[in-house]
């Protein structure tokens, strides 16, 4: 049996102050995760810090948390003080409204506030359930507003948090392929909803599209939001079926702490996947907890 790097690197997590965020705010907002009462409060980086530090986690990087679009500046400000007095985030992935012909000066705007910046993220997941929604439609990656700032990401030096369904990877697969120069980062593995052959089926199509593209890489996240609990099972198809189309060099491991914590400790979850990736060579454990998320977001 191999043994998993010394150093860990959580590739996507969050810290907030719920008064920042309008989900956590006035009435509960249906969210694919669950009821979240446990964490509607504030999740500073001094609690992360702690949790993540007792596991061995050495860098984080910090994924938007939603704040309102239009004080995605703001939170880019609130995290370069939050760097300042803690050390953490290492490094930060924003948001803009990618929809609107400003979008590239706000991103700029960002980058001049912190060089922790690494890249932005706006979620297009669209799905049938309407509780599993996010974006306003299927096909919004191919609004040409969208896309003109994508390009711009390749200039900033930026990437792409691409947030999916199954369903819609073939158009994903599209967009990345007309923009080769930029770095896509598949979120939660492309968000299979559950073991279920039909399900697996259509996101294991998709995931085939999307590996074929070099410039595609693939965070293992998230893979409690649907079933809500640290299902082994599930990890272990992810992990296997991620690993032998993307290789050890385009996927990273990332806690989606405090998300998580509605079901679990983030130990017992990074442990999860460590023994889930106990029998793979050293050399995979070591990109997927630590070496891909390191040259990937530049630690």
């Amino acid at each position: 049996m191999t043994h998993a790097p010394a150093e860990i690197v959580d590739a996507h997590h969050h810290i907030w102050r719920a008064a920042d965020l309008p989900w956590l705010q006035g009435e509960m907002v249906p969210r694919i995760f669950g009821p979240y009462e446990p964490i509607r409060r504030d999740y500073p980086a001094s609690e992360y810090a702690a949790e993540a530090t007792a596991c061995g986690i050495t860098s984080a990087v910090y994924v938007q948390a939603n704040w309102r679009i239009d004080r995605c500046v703001d939170e880019v400000r609130w995290l370069r003080e939050v760097h300042a007095e803690t050390g953490w985030p290492t490094a930060v992935v924003g948001s803009a409204d990618l929809f609107d012909e400003g979008a590239v000066e706000v991103m700029r705007r960002q980058d001049a506030l912190t060089p922790l910046v690494r890249g932005t993220r706006l979620q297009l997941h669209w799905h049938e359930r309407p509780e599993f929604r996010f974006a306003a439609g299927p096909d919004r990656m191919k609004d040409p507003v969208f896309r003109r700032n994508i390009a711009a990401l390749a200039d900033l030096g930026w990437l792409f948090e691409l947030q999916v369904f199954p369903a819609q990877m073939a158009d994903a697969a599209a967009l990345v392929a007309d923009f080769p120069d930029v770095t896509f980062v598949l979120v939660h593995a492309g968000m299979p909803v559950g073991l279920g052959a039909a399900v697996l089926g259509e996101w294991t199509r998709g995931m085939r599209l999307l590996a074929e593209r070099p410039n595609v890489v693939v965070k293992l996240t998230g893979q409690g939001t649907f079933v809500h609990r640290v299902d082994r099972a599930l990890i272990e198809t992810v992990t296997a079926t991620c690993l032998d189309l993307f290789g050890s060099r385009r996927c990273m491991w990332g806690s989606n702490f405090p998300i998580e914590k509605l079901w679990t400790d983030l130990a017992t979850l990074l442990s999860t996947w460590q023994e889930v990736l106990s029998g793979r060579s050293e050399e995979e454990q070591r990109d997927v907890f630590s070496a891909t998320a390191t040259r990937v977001y530049h630690l």
